[in-house]
């Protein structure tokens, strides 16, 4: 596993690609989380690329409001929104004059476990972080960090390089009432702190 103490913040030009590519290569990176006395870590084991306004499940869907304006400014910041009095973390990721984001959807905890379950008042370590709304939760993120640049590790809030990731797969995204046609929910084969997967849907190994 990844010492904590080895941080190596992805640069911006990483997130200066189309959503779906950078949702593939989240998987394995390192959130790190500075919190005041305390850093949170955990292993990013799943992700979703979003869109612009041709896509029928993005937050961008009905064109630039005040809430969803990240999707459209510098890639590489942080994106934060708020479903069901739920926060959910994303990155903001395209390519030059489009549109695009990636959801952080699961982590896997690797520093810092202890405070996450104060923060979560949960006991097992299985559900600290295996959700968008329970690892925001975990890891004390909320509107306060939106827009904060994740390539930055003077940031509160940033990803560092971390693990290769040799086993992918791939299903349509969680929890949208209408999707596009290509599968774009990635996630790190086998691992325990994915999130559920849908009762339908095909698993592709990529």
């Amino acid at each position: 596993m990844v010492r904590h103490a080895c941080w190596k913040p992805l640069s911006k030009r990483f997130y200066q690609r189309d959503p779906e590519l950078v949702a593939k290569e989240l998987l394995g990176k390192i959130l790190v989380r500075r919190l005041h006395k305390e850093t949170l870590e955990g292993l990013i084991v799943e992700t979703e690329a979003y869109f612009g306004m041709e896509d029928p499940a993005s937050r961008a869907r009905h064109g630039m409001k005040r809430y969803n304006a990240p999707m459209w400014g510098e890639p590489g910041i942080a994106f934060i929104y708020n479903v069901h009095n739920n926060w959910m973390f994303n990155v903001v990721a395209h390519r030059e004059d489009e549109v695009g984001a990636v959801l952080i959807r699961a982590v896997e905890p690797i520093h810092g476990v202890e405070v996450m379950k104060r923060n979560r008042k949960a006991k097992s370590v299985f559900e600290l972080t295996n959700g968008p709304g329970k690892l925001t939760r975990a890891f004390k993120i909320d509107k306060k960090l939106n827009s904060l640049p994740v390539y930055s590790i003077e940031s509160e809030v940033f990803i560092s390089d971390g693990e290769p990731v040799f086993e992918i797969e791939s299903s349509h995204r969680i929890g949208v009432k209408k999707d596009l046609e290509r599968e774009l929910r990635f996630f790190i084969k086998g691992n325990m702190f994915v999130s559920k997967r849908p009762t339908q849907g095909v698993y592709r190994t990529l």
